[in-house]
Order: structure tokens, then sequence, then C-alpha cells
């Protein structure tokens, strides 16, 4: 098996992740389709047969074995005791009770009832763009998805400027550049997102509203509802997940969609999906999702032992040119194939709709609004791996 080197914090990387992962999908296949990533010590997979297959085979899953799980540090417990709760780290029948009942509350009705709302915020966020250039994170992608997923769990919108520091606090637990201090970061933002949470789901318990979480507390099935623990873990979750991914994914694109100067057709109503879809696919805010293996398994010509892990590098499956002809092309128009950017089988990412819908109608409104938007300084992308997003990207309007 080959074994590859490259660090995730790496400059050039962090620029640009793209062009070792061709490397890593090319060259001498003689033993399989996967290689050793030295630098996670890790088996990976980069094309898009092999992370599709692993992403559907229940021989591997996200929660970890338990013989070979490590001891979580005192410091950390508080962290590691919210992902206890989460679907994205559950397998069944834990993450099937978890996610029957979310989805009784996260429906697609109640997504698209989110238009006008999203619609009139991309307005009002545009309205208030400064004059000359200015940071279209902070004024837009930042800004627009933790609105609608306060909005929708019913939070005070005055909380959101804290829910987006807490966010980006525990967010911060998943990156390569993880140090002692980021984790110090992550476990206060722990504590203080887990007893908002806490008190806000007693109040909603006593005084029911029409937003999720009072959805989420009364989904029930076969007799079974979510603990508190469950419900708070949920909501930070899909803050934390959806508006992470959403603002990456927004940032990416309009970079994209300016660099290649992508005709404004390509955002018209009868488009916008597939654009949206080719965004996501190219650029996209996620590029790794590990799985354990559950059995002894000889795969792909390597043998798994029980509580071995791979990484599935998604991006680099998205760029697969195996499936996608002349793939790092931006090509809006592109006929619509199956991407990994939502993960798939079991742990197909439930805010998928949302995101999408975010996507759409932000893009749209944005260009409408805007069409002479530039960019005005060159964008950079942010150390954030094994998410990918811009520190800042630059613009003015007029």
């Amino acid at each position: 098996m080959r074994i590859l080197s490259q660090s995730p914090t790496d400059p050039d990387f962090v620029q640009n992740p793209y062009a070792f992962y061709a490397r890593a999908r090319s060259g001498d296949r003689t033993n399989g389709p996967i290689s050793v990533w030295s630098d996670y010590n890790m088996v990976a997979a980069f094309d898009n047969d092999t992370v599709q297959a692993l992403l559907k085979d229940r021989r591997f899953g996200r929660e970890a074995v338990a013989e070979f799980a490590t001891p979580i540090p005192e410091h950390l417990a508080p962290f590691y005791a919210v992902e206890a709760h989460s679907m994205l780290e559950l397998e069944p029948p834990r993450h099937t009770r978890l996610r029957s009942l979310v989805l009784r509350a996260f429906t697609s009705r109640r997504i698209k009832e989110l238009t006008p709302e999203i619609t009139r915020l991309s307005h009002d966020l545009i309205d208030q763009f400064p004059a000359g250039d200015f940071d279209l994170i902070t004024a837009y992608a930042n800004t627009l998805p933790v609105v609608i997923i306060s909005r929708l769990l019913g939070v005070a919108e005055g909380m959101s400027d804290q829910l987006l520091q807490w966010s980006n606090d525990m967010v911060a637990m998943y990156q390569a550049r993880r140090t002692r201090a980021v984790e110090d970061r992550g476990i206060a933002a722990t504590e203080a997102f887990v007893a908002f949470m806490r008190a806000h789901i007693e109040t909603r318990r006593k005084t029911p509203a029409d937003d999720l979480i009072t959805h989420l507390i009364a989904a029930e099935e076969a007799g079974e509802k979510l603990s508190t623990d469950e419900l708070i873990t949920t909501c930070i979750i899909l803050l934390n997940a959806g508006h992470e991914a959403t603002v990456h994914t927004i940032g990416n694109g309009v970079k994209t969609l300016l660099e290649t100067a992508t005709p404004l057709s390509a955002l018209a109503p009868d488009a916008i999906d597939a654009t949206v879809e080719e965004i996501i696919r190219f650029d996209p805010p996620v590029h790794i999702f590990n799985r354990h293996a559950y059995e002894d398994i000889t795969l792909f010509g390597h043998d798994f032992k029980r509580g071995d892990q791979i990484a599935l590098v998604l991006a680099a499956a998205n760029r697969d040119p195996l499936t996608w002809p002349d793939p790092d092309t931006f090509d809006p128009a592109r006929a619509t194939r199956k991407n990994a950017s939502f993960g798939g089988g079991i742990h197909f990412c439930v805010g998928a709709p949302l995101a999408r819908l975010e996507l759409a109608i932000a893009l749209r409104i944005l260009f409408e609004r805007c069409p002479n938007l530039r960019i005005t300084a060159p964008p950079t992308y942010a150390n954030l791996y094994h998410f990918h997003g811009l520190e800042r990207l630059m613009v003015a309007s007029g």
C-alpha cells in the first residue's frame, strides 16, 4: 500500500488541497485504491467509488469500537459528553431512534416554510452592505445561516453573535490545528452552550411555541422521546454543523462564481439548483469523514482489523476524473451526479435540504442585487482543515 505524506496545516495545502488529492488518486494502485496518509497514521480513500462504497458499508461506522476507544482526558469530558448523544457519532439502534425522532420535527414542509424568511433576511443583509470594499463572509455568509437556525430553534436573535462564537470554538475541536488553547476555548464554549440550551429547553417544556425545539420535545416514536441531554446535543449539532458548513459553502461558492466569471444565467430559477450542486461538488466545506471497522475484513486490497479507522476524503472523491470529466473545471451545466459532500448511507446529512435551500436563495438574491460584485483582494483559505473555508472574501458591489 502506498504511503502518502502531507501535513494538513501546510500553508500550500490549506490554500489548495486538490493538488495533493490528485496525486493521491493517481500512481501505482496495484495493491488497491486506498493509501496510508502518514500524517494521520490512517488508511484513507480518495476516489469516488471507494468513498461511496464505504459510506454505505455497514461493516464500517462512525461509532468507535468500545474496546479500542482511547480514554478521554478529564479536561475534555464536557465536550465528549455532548458528543455521546450526537447522531453524527452513533450507530444503530441509538442512531436510528435519534434520527427518526429528529426527522419527525425537521420535516421538508417545515424547511420549505423558511423560504420567505431566508429571502427577507438575504435582502436585509444586502441592504446593510457598506459602501466600498467589505468582507462578504462577515456581512453575509456568517450571518444568514446563524440567524435562520436561531429562528428555527426559537432562540432570540439577540443571541446570534454568542451562538456563532460558541459554534466556532466548538467546531475548532475537529480541526488539525487543535492545541490546548483551542481545547480550553472549546470546553468553555461547550459548557456555556449546554447551560444555555438546557435552560431554553426547560422554558419550552413549560411554554411551547411553534419552533423546532418544541417539535423535538413533542416528537415521539414507539413511546420514546428525546431526553434532555439528547435534545441539547441535537440542537448544538444542528447549529454547529449546519452553520459552519453553510458559511463556508456560501463563501467558497461566491469566490468560485466570481473567479470563473460564471454568467448570471446560471443563477436563474431554472438553473440555480444545478449550480448549487456544482458548487457543493467543486469546493465543499467538509473534506474528511472517518469510519471505524466493525469486523476483521479484507477490502480494497487491505486487511482491516476490528477497530481500525479509515478516512473518507469527500472532497477528493468529488474531483475524481473517473466520475466527473474535467473535474477541476467549475461547470454549472454539468450533468448532476451524486457527490460525497453531504456524506451518504444512514449518516447522510439531515440538514442537506436546508443547506441547499439557503444556498439557492442567498446566491440568487446576492447576484440579482449586486450584478457588478467583484473581488477586491486575493481570497485566502483559513487553516481549518478538515473544514475548508475562507478567512475573508473582500468584495465591492458597486
